[in-house]
C-alpha cells in the first residue's frame, strides 16, 4: 500500500523516526519551560547539560561497568546535583536583572562544559549500545517497530506528563507557581522558597540529562551533540509558548512527526520546517500557541 505513492512501511518509519525526535524536543523544551516558567531564567546551558547525562552514561558502562538502567536513574541525580551548584552559586544572583543575563551566564557555562569534554574527548562520537532487553525489534505487520525507540517515545512521554500532573494539579506545584509569583507571601506559610527554586533548577536539568540517557544509544555521544538540538529545542518553546509546560510537551511531539514527514515529502526543507513554522507562529501569535497574552 501506497500513499502519494511513499510505501507505507516507509512512511511509518519516518513518522516514527521524527517522534523519536520529537520525544527528546519534548523532553528538553520540557526542562526549559520547568525553568524559564518556574525562575524566569533562559537556560541556555540545557543542551550541554542534555549531552552531558549522555556522556556520564558513556562513562559510567566505559570505566566503573555501570548499565544503561542504573545510569538511566544515576546520570540525572548527578546532573541534578550539579544543576543545585549553578543555581546556589552563580544563577541565584541574576534572578532580579534582566534576562539577557541569565541567557549570558548559562551560555558560558555551555562553553565550559562543552570545552571541558572535548578536550578529553574529542569530537567523534563515542557509541553506546541499547541494553539487552530492548535489542531487536517487533513484527507489527504493517512494519517493523525497533524496540528501544518505542521505549524512547513510551518513556519520555511518561515522564513528560508526569511532571505537567505535578506542577499544575499537585499542591506542591501550586507552591512552586506561587512562590515565583509573590514569594513573601508563600514563606509567610513557612515554605522555604529559595530552596523550592533551586530544587526546581535541578529537576529542570535533571529532565535533560534523562533524555540525554535515553538519546545516547540513538544518536553517538559527543560533546557537542547538544549544540545539535538546543537551537531546535528553543524554538519549540517559543512555537509552545514560553513557560507552557503542556505546550513544550504538544509542540515538541507535534514538531518531530512534522520533521519527520517533511523529510519524506521534501527532504530538503527538513532542517528549517520547524524555524517556518516558529516564524508563523510568531507573527499570528506572539505568545506562542499555549502562552498567555500580556
Amino acid at each position: 500500500m501506497d500513499i502519494f505513492g511513499i510505501p507505507l512501511p516507509a512512511m511509518l518509519s519516518q513518522l516514527l523516526l521524527g517522534l523519536v525526535n520529537g520525544a527528546f524536543y519534548a523532553m528538553l523544551s520540557l526542562g526549559l519551560a520547568v525553568i524559564f516558567g518556574l525562575l524566569n531564567v533562559i537556560n541556555f546551558a540545557h543542551g550541554a547539560l542534555f549531552m552531558l547525562g549522555a556522556v556520564l552514561a558513556w562513562a559510567g558502562m566505559e570505566y566503573v561497568g555501570l548499565n544503561y538502567w542504573v545510569m538511566l536513574i544515576l546520570s540525572p541525580l548527578v546532573v541534578g546535583v550539579l544543576g543545585v551548584i549553578i543555581e546556589k552559586t552563580m544563577l541565584r544572583w541574576i534572578y532580579k536583572l534582566d534576562h539577557i543575563y541569565g541567557l549570558l551566564l548559562t551560555l558560558g557555562i555551555t562553553l565550559v562544559i562543552e570545552g571541558v569534554f572535548r578536550s578529553i574527548y574529542g569530537v567523534s562520537g563515542l557509541p553506546y549500545s541499547a541494553p539487552d532487553a530492548l535489542q531487536g525489534a517487533t513484527d507489527l505487520g504493517f512494519m517493523i517497530l525497533p524496540n528501544y525507540r518505542a521505549w524512547v517515545v513510551a518513556a519520555s512521554i511518561v515522564v513528560c506528563l508526569a511532571t505537567w500532573f505535578v506542577i499544575e494539579k499537585t499542591k506542591l506545584g501550586a507552591y512552586l507557581r506561587a512562590g515565583t509569583e509573590n514569594p513573601k507571601i508563600v514563606e509567610a506559610f513557612g515554605i522555604n522558597v529559595p530552596l523550592m527554586v533551586t530544587l526546581t533548577y535541578g529537576f529542570g536539568v535533571a529532565l535533560a540529562a534523562f533524555a540525554g540517557v535515553l538519546a545516547a544509544p540513538v544518536i553517538q555521544v559527543s560533546p557537542l551533540m547538544g549544540q545539535n538540538l538546543i537551537i531546535i529545542v528553543f524554538a519549540v518553546v517559543v512555537i509552545g509558548g514560553m513557560g507552557s509546560i503542556m505546550g513544550s510537551i504538544i509542540t515538541g511531539l507535534g514538531l518531530g512527526v512534522i520533521e519527520g514527514l517533511t523529510k519524506v515529502f521534501y527532504p530538503e526543507a527538513s532542517s528549517t520546517v520547524v524555524f517556518f513554522i516558529m516564524v508563523i507562529v510568531l507573527m499570528l501569535r506572539p505568545a506562542g500557541l499555549f502562552g498567555r497574552e500580556k
